[in-house]
């Protein structure tokens, strides 16, 4: 909902501030004071063109800023906080056209673009009235409106995720038809792979034990030789060091007998001994393990180098040599499996195809109950907004390939005169007209699709009885959303909420344009003033009073 707008240096408008209200909000004003800019300068904050032409006379720079308060439940404080913009319930849009031709836009505080502030003001503002932003004039809306007032909406949400479903198939299809060469190198080059490192048969840590058992191989004759002749040296020779030790143990033992100080030297000669027999016999069985084998040494050799080969052309770890052949198998085995795949694929696309197309059938055909049900609504009330030759029409035109939101394609038709085909909407209805298609749209469909809505020259061409039952129906939709709306008819101005007053004011040879909330006898005279033109009379005042009254009862 628009709550604050401020103008500065805009066309006559200086510098100008109105706080807005939600419900009903008439503006009026006699012709030529400026009512039209403050329409001009939301539409600049709906990202609408900008021309240095709209800058005061004298200044180089024009600015808008407009806060809005945002309902916790919309999606747009979603979209903001994904922006990176906090709005905490409220959101200020600013911008600024320069004659330098700088123009800026700002959004919650900081700098963006005119793109993105357009695309946000969709879910803020519709203006009805100028050729600028319309709901109407936008053909690709009328589907959802008139799903909304037939109540397809979830039917169709429901087909739509059914397509999405569809086309995501389709599109594997085309994919596995346009990679057919492609797979099939792919599937030759993994066979390869995959049937290389299988025939390798690796093991985890096989090279780490391949190149220990290498360096012994290559030592053989060394180590068999060290370890004989140490052996030898420690036991198994003449004049070995056991036998020695022996000969040393047996004189000690001597001494101990006479003196038994030598007693704990004695126990360590006897371990020592023991220790020495032991080694002694490591050596030896070592020594039998040693090989010598040129044979053996060739076929570790080979391996090694077959695994080195395969560390260059896959991975740097037998692991993960092994990991990228169990891979290689299974993506060879997906791509043996492609025609499966394409004949169950060729079978769900059928199979959703035909959904489809019923889901599609339905959906048109209760398109079409609506449409006339719509024709009717709709010319129903247009006729009762000085329209009563008017003519409101549904096209349809049909695809032959399913889209998102169904098979046809529908437009709003309009004929405001007798004797005149009807014809699209952008091509013939004037700005009154279309804020009273609007207008008559919205006692159809009340619920809410922006907060406000700007209605202008909705009271063209109207009077008397029907310019009272525009007052009304717009109070009516001011039921769900905030309306603000233009008017010069005291009829309508009569049925509002909240009354303001657009007037030029000339100050210092400068002209410049006031907005001025009115209550009590300010509304009234404002009032007479729409009724009696230069002279008001009592009776004017009187009349004005009882206008206002009675729009005051009406809205209870």
């Amino acid at each position: 909902m628009l709550i604050d707008l401020s103008i500065k240096n805009l066309a006559i408008i200086d510098s100008l501030h109105v706080a807005f209200q939600p419900g009903f909000t008439v503006l009026t004003g006699e012709t030529g004071a400026g009512k039209s800019i403050i329409i001009d300068a939301v539409n600049l904050i709906m990202g609408g063109r900008a021309s240095a032409d709209l800058i005061r006379t004298g200044e180089e720079e024009a600015a808008v800023e407009a806060v809005f308060a945002l309902p916790e439940d919309a999606s747009l404080p979603v979209r903001l906080a994904e922006m990176g913009i906090d709005c905490a319930g409220e959101l200020l849009v600013k911008r600024v056209v320069s004659r330098s031709g700088r123009n800026r836009v700002f959004i919650g505080g900081s700098l963006s673009t005119l793109a993105i502030l357009a695309d946000l003001a969709r879910d803020l503002v519709n203006i009805y009235g100028q050729h600028e932003s319309q709901t109407l004039l936008r053909p690709d809306n009328h589907l959802r409106l008139l799903d909304g007032f037939a109540g397809l909406v979830p039917s169709r949400s429901a087909y739509a995720s059914l397509f999405e479903e569809y086309r995501a198939t389709l599109a594997r299809i085309r994919e596995l038809e346009e990679g057919e060469r492609e797979a099939a190198r792919r599937l030759d080059l993994l066979a390869f792979q995959a049937g290389e490192i299988r025939e390798a048969a690796l093991q985890p840590g096989e090279d780490e034990e391949l190149e220990r058992e290498r360096g012994l191989l290559v030592h053989g004759e060394k180590l068999l030789r060290a370890s004989q002749e140490a052996f030898e040296t420690l036991y198994g020779g003449d004049g070995a060091i056991l036998d020695k030790l022996s000969e040393v143990k047996g004189k000690i033992a001597e001494i101990t007998g006479i003196d038994s100080s030598l007693a704990p030297l004695l126990e360590g000669i006897t371990s020592a001994a023991f220790q020495i027999e032991d080694a002694a016999l490591t050596l030896r069985d070592y020594a039998a393990r040693v090989e010598a084998d040129p044979a053996r040494l060739d076929r570790v050799e080979e391996r090694l180098s077959l695994i080195q080969r395969l560390k260059k052309k896959y991975a740097p770890t037998v692991v993960e040599i092994i990991a990228y052949g169990e891979e290689a198998e299974r993506e060879a085995e997906t791509l043996r499996n492609r025609e499966r795949t394409r004949g169950e694929l060729d079978a769900a696309l059928e199979r959703l195809g035909k959904e489809l197309a019923e889901r599609g059938r339905e959906l048109s055909s209760r398109r079409r109950i609506a449409a006339g049900e719509l024709k009717k609504a709709m010319e129903r009330e247009i006729h009762q907004l000085a329209m009563k030759h008017a003519l409101f029409e549904v096209s349809f035109d049909g695809f032959a390939e399913p889209r998102a939101t169904g098979f046809e394609r529908i437009e709003f038709l309009f004929s405001p005169n007798p004797g005149e085909a009807p014809k699209p909407l952008a091509k013939i209805a004037s700005g009154g007209e279309l804020s009273r298609l609007m207008l008559a749209l919205k006692q159809i469909l009340p619920e809410s699709d922006v907060p406000t809505l700007i209605f202008d020259e909705v009271d063209t061409g109207i009077s008397g009885a029907t310019s009272a039952l525009v007052g009304e129906k717009l109070r009516n939709v001011a039921r769900a959303q905030q309306v603000l709306c233009i008017t010069h008819l005291p009829q309508v101005a009569a049925c509002a909420d909240h009354h303001y007053k657009v007037e030029k004011r000339v100050e210092g040879g400068r002209t410049a344009t006031a907005v001025t909330a009115l209550e009590g006898d300010g509304r009234v005279a404002e009032m007479a003033r729409m009724l009696g033109g230069v002279t008001i009379t009592e009776r004017t005042l009187e009349h004005a009073r009882e206008m206002i009254e009675e729009g005051r009862r009406q809205a209870v």
